[in-house]
């Protein structure tokens, strides 16, 4: 095969056509006509010798090959898309951007008010789009459609860049008339009801069992290794319905510390250390490798970076 007889452009369609698995959805991701895209197809075909889609009962299907070639035509992608980057200097305070940041609702509560402060005075003009882990998907991160993406993550794509904002305990939050005060402990704490809260990635969640220990996240997995396990009496996927519901009751707000010190100062809140030893968790930021080097995303970085130092101490 003679590379310098290849459509760069196929590479492109190859790439889109084997992330969404159909012509027509990959045509207008392109901004193209569907018979323009189902061309390419032909052509990848013949270039290939290979029916890169197979249509079954499940929709298009890649074939073996294409599923090899798949991370390597888009790592090939993301390298020319990142070195053909304009690398021009950004200047904040002239700056008309839009940063889009996707964030859970415990990142939009702890950090994005002092980021929001830093971007009025070092970057006036700019705006700020602060989207759910709902409202986007990896690709929509991936493609550099979003920023960047602050939150909890488990596993993510090779091809993101990450960096740890912070690491962060566990406190309970309760009213201070909640009789639990009285003999704070793990027994009074396993018999008092519970405000279940977590934050997962992407995507919207489903319905929790309380029986399913497993699912429940960070803090009943902790219990789980003592053989014990809390009344859940309401679930919850926001830490501020959480934190507003042990304010109004007495059920017991079991959350992230950053989060319960926002009614540090409310003096009819009690912020207090679990009764048993919680994993810490790691709040990350990721974003695209074809976002790495523009200017402006690298000073957005290091803005994150140096106010969530300054929330630390």
């Amino acid at each position: 095969m003679n590379i310098s007889k290849i459509d760069l452009n196929l590479l492109v369609y190859l790439d889109v056509l084997l992330r969404e698995k159909n012509v027509t959805r990959a045509a207008n991701q392109l901004g193209i006509t569907q018979p323009a895209m189902s061309n390419g197809l032909k052509r990848l075909r013949d270039l290939l010798n290979d029916p890169i889609l197979v249509r079954t009962s499940d929709g298009m299907v890649p074939t073996e090959r294409a599923k090899e070639l798949a991370p390597v035509v888009r790592g090939i992608l993301l390298t020319l898309e990142e070195t053909l980057q304009p690398n021009k200097d950004f200047e904040p305070e002239h700056s008309h951007r839009v940063f889009r940041i996707m964030a859970s609702d415990y990142a939009a509560s702890t950090l994005i008010p002092a980021l929001l402060k830093r971007l009025r005075a070092q970057a006036p003009a700019t705006s700020l789009d602060i989207m759910t882990p709902s409202d986007v998907t990896f690709h929509d991160v991936e493609n550099g459609k979003v920023d960047m993406a602050i939150n909890r993550f488990d596993d993510l794509p090779q091809s993101f860049h990450q960096k740890t904002i912070w690491r962060d305990s566990f406190a309970c939050l309760v009213h201070k008339q909640n009789p639990i005060l009285a003999n704070f402990n793990l027994d009074t704490y396993l018999k008092g009801q519970h405000i279940w809260v977590s934050k997962t990635g992407f995507g919207v969640g489903v319905g929790m069992d309380p029986a399913d220990v497993q699912k429940l996240g960070w803090v009943d997995e902790a219990l789980a290794k003592f053989g014990k396990q809390r009344n859940i009496s309401v679930f919850t996927r926001n830490y501020h319905v959480a934190m507003h519901l042990a304010v109004e009751t007495d059920l017991i707000a079991t959350l992230p510390l950053r989060a319960a010190q926002l009614y540090k100062n409310d003096n009819t809140m009690q912020v207090l250390d679990p009764p048993f030893p919680i994993p810490s968790i790691e709040l990350k930021m990721i974003w695209s490798p074809l976002l790495h080097q523009d200017a402006s995303h690298i000073w957005l970085r290091r803005l994150i970076v140096e106010i969530a130092d300054e929330l630390a101490h």
